[in-house]
């Protein structure tokens, strides 16, 4: 169902590839902060719209959970890529990813479809998208590179603390929901 939250979302996705050629193929990290900024205020606006208008669908709650993932491992490995962030930063991210999806598939066995979005886990994906444009930032010329760099890194610690806590949380709903099951 096409929907204004739904177009949102799927802007999002569209702005990820746009992200890629910008920042490492074009080498215009500062175009690539401005496409953050656009997929960050589409992040916000495709719930908050899908609930004021009352157009919560199956397919927005797929979509812009997957449009979250996208972003949140597409930005990281690019800004690695491009020597902006560490390496171990996106193995951090990662590795948080794939436990959370192997306990998911655990749930799944049991025949649950899913778990509902936590708020820390919505905070931890917006410290994270509100961390990774100060790096980019960072690097670029002028006066804003210390304070930029110091922002970013504030906020993806922040970011990376509560993304590990989301999945601690989503790990004890997992097996309180499997232990329940027969």
């Amino acid at each position: 169902m096409l929907t204004v939250p739904n177009a949102l979302s799927m802007l999002r996705l569209v702005l990820i590839p746009l992200f890629v050629w910008l920042v490492v193929f074009n080498d215009a990290p500062g175009w690539g902060v401005v496409v953050l900024v656009v997929a960050g205020i589409s992040d916000f606006l495709d719930g908050f719209l899908a609930r004021r208008w009352n157009q919560v669908s199956a397919f927005g709650t797929f979509l812009d959970p997957l449009a979250d993932r996208v972003t949140s491992v597409v930005v990281p490995v690019v800004l690695a890529v491009v020597q902006i962030i560490p390496w171990w930063l996106v193995v951090a991210l990662l590795a948080r990813d794939l436990v959370v999806f192997l306990a998911l598939a655990q749930l799944r066995r049991t025949g649950q479809l899913g778990l509902p979005v936590t708020f820390v886990g919505k905070a931890a994906t917006f410290a994270l998208l509100m961390g990774f444009p100060f790096f980019l930032l960072g690097g670029q010329p002028g006066g804003a590179t210390q304070w930029s760099t110091v922002l970013g890194w504030l906020l993806t610690v922040i970011g990376l603390v509560l993304y590990w806590w989301s999945a601690v949380v989503y790990l004890g709903q997992v097996r309180s929901l499997t232990r329940s099951k027969p």
